[in-house]
């Protein structure tokens, strides 16, 4: 595919333009040209600015997939610039990033170290980077595990987030933390199936909520792909209703799940899906079904409700591998 003079500076470093799929010229035509999230004349931070005007607007949901795709590619380019890292785990949840992001909510805290690649393409591409001067992909793929960089695990140092992730069952603590100290201001924080093997995540959340009951700004978000790094995560052989039930058994009175199996028209085997695998109609149709799982939950969280979310896809969603080695 020829790359005309318009793609901007930001993209320098970009080795690959893929062919487009079909549709996407029409609906770039239509729900591409203008930004979902409109200008404002006084840049504002209070909860609602800097945000779609609704989960259902249909530039919105195209804008969010287009997020989506992008963070999936710099979370792959990142990782092999280095021939290093997991790209994997993170690009099963890029669309729950994205749905966050555009809804207005970006205090996103993590619990999965190897999910760095990602958080930090996620501020590449909202210009927190340029902080530490990456100000294009190649840049960005330079500065990886690198002394005074990008650092092969999250690292709280690096401009726009706000914590470190490695052991895994850590994260939730961050985001429990700065919902008690920040209230009406919702902290997500993903977690890996992987991690939820371990003992902290659920008893931190049962300790908290005792000492706390009045705070729930914090929303987890269970990044349900099947798979550890190793093997097939612990709770890869739960059932939807079983996983709904081990929340709710955990204190959790709202428990949403959104599930890619339920828009698959690839007919793809087995529990777990690939989201890019659907056409074009059916992946924006997901897309606006994590938009709209995402700003339930997230209203849910901020109404006093102890909240979670899942969202349920293959792990290697859109990138050269699926599965635990991705």
């Amino acid at each position: 595919m020829t790359v005309g003079s318009r793609v901007p500076t930001f993209c320098q470093g970009i080795q690959y333009f893929g062919n487009t799929i079909p549709g996407f010229d029409a609906a770039f035509d239509q729900y591409g040209q203008q930004p979902a999230i409109a200008k404002r004349d006084v840049p504002s931070i209070a909860l609602g600015q800097n945000a779609i005007p609704s989960p259902e607007d249909p530039a919105a949901v195209f804008q969010t997939l287009l997020a989506a795709d992008a963070l999936r590619y710099l979370t792959l380019h990142i990782t092999a610039s280095k021939s290093s890292g997991h790209p994997g785990g993170f690009a099963s949840i890029a669309d729950g990033i994205a749905a966050l992001v555009m809804l207005g909510y970006k205090n996103i805290i993590t619990e999965v170290g190897h999910h760095a690649p990602g958080f930090y393409s996620n501020m590449f591409l909202d210009g927190s980077l340029e902080e530490m001067g990456i100000k294009t992909v190649e840049q960005m793929g330079e500065r990886f595990r690198e002394m005074h960089g990008l650092l092969g695990h999250l690292s709280g140092q690096i401009p726009g987030l706000l914590n470190p992730a490695g052991p895994l069952g850590q994260g939730q603590h961050f985001a429990m933390a700065g919902a008690l100290l920040h209230p009406g201001v919702l902290f997500p924080v993903t977690i890996g199936d992987g991690g939820l093997g371990e003992p902290y995540v659920m008893s931190s959340f049962g300790h908290f909520s005792t000492a706390y009951p009045q705070v729930t700004n914090f929303l987890p978000i269970l990044v349900w792909n099947g798979y550890s790094q190793e093997h097939h995560s612990m709770v890869s052989t739960k059932s939807n209703q079983e996983m709904i039930a081990y929340w709710q058994g955990n204190g959790f009175q709202e428990v949403i799940l959104i599930n890619a199996k339920d828009y698959d028209d690839a007919d793809q085997p087995g529990e777990y899906v690939d989201s890019t695998e659907f056409s074009l109609q059916k992946r924006l149709e997901f897309t606006q079904g994590v938009l709209e799982a995402t700003d339930k939950a997230a209203k849910s969280a901020l109404s006093g409700k102890l909240t979670v979310l899942i969202v349920k896809q293959l792990k290697g969603a859109g990138v050269h591998k699926r599965g635990a080695k991705a």
